[in-house]
């Protein structure tokens, strides 16, 4: 199974959009259409990667446009770039989202206490390439992190793409402890204060910060494909959400798009334009003194 993208508008802009195909060159949306699975008897699944490492434009699913493009967030008019906090440079990992997975803002998670941020499931890949931006890589689970972002679960699963010289040897997140020493403490410090720059309070952690084991993460990514499930078949409500696709609903359900309906729609947007130039502040050094 293949995916390949197409870029609309102008990168770095307002207008950009990334747009994506299957193998038989059909628009569908990665958050609907992709399967959650690559390998379900060896719990292998697929991950949309949205920012590469080591980059700082905050990209992701829009899950309210149709057809779920990735695209830059934006903020009071202005796109989103998350900061280098002292000792970071962007982002430490390939960070990407596992597709047919939804964390439901109605529903409260009894670990956690807060519901669902109302996105698909966060991954962190720990691996040693850096991914392109809509590449879609398959996989293999290590533990969770379960991050309370402004009252709301916000979980990050850590995994490693199975095509890694690594991959045989990390299998669980206590082979991350031992194998790279430092890296899930970085990752937690990572998310505690990557918000601090923009005025925002430090983020916090249920489990008293510490990451839970492979067979626990593969538990939630399956409670948010459930949720996903009662998505997709309107059995939850969508709200805002987009959840018109081209490969999952039948033809008389509200949610099909029709292959016109997707060209169209990508029809709709700017044809691929010039880079415009990152502002040079991105690149500026955040410092403050940990608590």
């Amino acid at each position: 199974m293949s995916f390949t993208v197409e870029e609309r508008g102008n990168p770095n802009s307002l207008n950009y959009r990334l747009f994506f195909k299957n193998a038989e060159g059909k628009y569908i949306s990665p958050f609907h259409d992709i399967p959650i699975y690559a390998d379900e008897s060896q719990n292998i699944f697929h991950v949309v990667v949205e920012v590469p490492r080591w980059t700082n434009a905050k990209m992701e699913i829009a899950t309210k446009d149709l057809l779920n493009p990735i695209k830059q967030d934006v903020k009071k008019g202005k796109l989103r770039y998350v900061a280098n906090v002292f000792p970071h440079k962007g982002y430490i990992w390939n960070y990407g989202a596992i597709p047919q997975t939804w964390e439901d803002p109605t529903h409260k998670d009894g670990d956690t206490d807060c519901c669902g941020d109302n996105d698909p499931i966060d991954v962190c890949e720990i691996g040693s390439k850096v991914c392109s931006r809509g590449e879609v890589i398959k996989v293999k689970v290590l533990g969770v992190l379960a991050m309370i972002d402004e009252g709301e679960t916000d979980w990050k699963v850590i995994a490693i793409n199975v095509e890694d010289p690594e991959a045989n040897d990390l299998n669980n997140i206590s082979d991350v402890k031992r194998l790279k020493p430092g890296y899930l403490e970085a990752t937690v410090d990572w998310f505690r204060r990557y918000k601090v720059p923009d005025g925002k309070p430090e983020n916090r952690f249920a489990f008293n910060d510490e990451f839970k084991d492979k067979d626990f993460a593969i538990e939630v990514i399956k409670s948010t494909h459930n949720f996903w499930k009662a998505l997709i078949s309107q059995k939850a409500k969508a709200g805002e959400l987009k959840c018109k696709n081209t490969c999952v609903s039948a033809g008389d359900s509200p949610f099909c798009c029709s292959v016109d309906e997707a060209k169209a729609a990508v029809g709709e947007t700017c044809p691929c334009g010039k880079e415009e130039p990152i502002p040079s502040s991105v690149d500026k050094w955040f410092y403050y003194e940990k608590k």
